[in-house]
């Protein structure tokens, strides 16, 4: 089967990496980005094009949202398996007139982070029983979790995502603001951070939860309030806000 992946991004770059890692050949990476496609060609010895589409069997979109259904139109070929990685979108955003389908791996990908594919877990959907059989097998060829999933369910796996990671990584990233205003180091946090990610493996996040606000200490809770100001002090109390909600405090 000839594989195209359109995009020169981190999802991209990654799914290109984690096919070639598994002997999956791709018969091309495209994509208007130059500089970044020419790096992904070195590095994974993979064709690419800025301006000629290859034919394919297969094209997998991994560009973002808002540019999905523009890039989709590009793709002419009527006989083609097209899918997108998307969390968010339907297969019918795809505009063209060929098989529709969407190969959604969940994870955050950054460029310079390396990860392990066998444990991306991957949500595919296909207009039709033979198509999704295909895109099934290719995906457990990369991971080890692999479940056929239709957009409604996806949208809230995408949506849980955002609040597993998205926000958690913003949190940490309004943390850092504090610990560096008083240049101390951020790296004294990271075995806290690190026994706090792998406490839900055992416990459930409800049950996990510790801190002033579900122990209702309202004199630290003062304090800390004290100590902050502007957007990080909304933060604090629309948190601790929801955290009390929970806990029926």
């Amino acid at each position: 089967m000839q594989i195209v992946i359109i995009g020169s991004g981190n999802v991209a770059y990654h799914m290109a990496k984690a096919f070639t890692q598994k002997g999956i050949s791709l018969a091309q990476i495209f994509g208007r980005n130059e500089q970044e496609l020419s790096k992904i060609s070195e590095e994974l010895n993979i064709p690419y094009s800025t301006f000629e589409l290859k034919d394919a069997d297969l094209y997998i979109i991994c560009v973002s949202d808002n540019s999905v259904e523009e890039v989709s139109k590009i793709i002419a070929k009527k006989e083609a398996l097209v899918a997108h990685t998307s969390g968010s979108l339907p297969k019918e955003v795809l505009a063209g007139d060929y098989r529709k389908a969407s190969f959604y791996p969940l994870q955050t990908f950054s460029r310079s982070k390396e990860l392990e594919y066998e444990k991306i877990p991957f949500f595919v959907e296909a207009e039709n029983e033979e198509d999704q059989k295909v895109l099934l097998e290719l995906a457990s060829k990369i991971s080890e979790n692999v479940m056929e999933s239709s957009h409604e369910k996806r949208k809230y796996i995408h949506l849980t995502a955002v609040f597993a990671c998205n926000f958690v990584n913003h949190l940490f990233s309004r943390a850092k603001e504090i610990s560096d205003s008083q240049e101390i180091p951020f790296d004294y946090f990271l075995p806290l951070i690190d026994e706090t990610v792998k406490k839900i493996h055992e416990i459930e996040p409800k049950a996990a939860q510790t801190g002033p606000a579900v122990r209702n200490d309202r004199r630290v809770l003062q304090l800390h309030e004290q100590l902050l100001k502007g957007e990080s002090l909304e933060i604090y109390k629309t948190m601790n806000h929801s955290i009390q909600e929970m806990y029926e405090l």
